[in-house]
């Protein structure tokens, strides 16, 4: 089990930045992949970044250049640096963890942090 605790969402105004937190309950440095996804209001969750457990990224198109994705293990945490936003940005962040035991897989999530870019 990992227990997933969301922060540093709030509001902002358009073209500034955010840095959401994700700490993690236990180490992630066997953590197979991790991620952060929004759902913004009367729409499906989406990917916004993602990286592997060897350090690949990947990111929605709607983020490039803008956010990035990074780690600490150190302190079990994942981070999602947010610049340039925009009001469609808007929208809940939630962290995502994948964990391979043997042949299953387990995915956790936190419950979110709302996001808010708006003058």
């Amino acid at each position: 089990q990992v227990q997933l605790v969301e922060s540093g969402g709030g509001l902002v105004q358009p073209g500034g930045s955010l840095r959401l937190s994700c700490a993690a309950s236990r180490s992630i440095f066997s953590i197979n992949a991790m991620g952060w996804y929004r759902q913004a209001p009367g729409k499906q969750r989406e990917l916004v970044a993602g990286m592997t457990g060897g350090g690949s990224t990947n990111y929605a198109d709607s983020g490039k250049g803008r956010f990035t994705i990074a780690r600490n293990n150190a302190v079990n945490t994942v981070y999602l640096q947010m610049n340039n936003l925009k009001p469609e940005d808007t929208a809940v962040y939630y962290c995502n963890v994948v964990e391979w035991a043997g042949k299953v897989r387990y995915e956790y999530w936190g419950r979110g942090t709302q996001v808010t870019v708006s003058s």
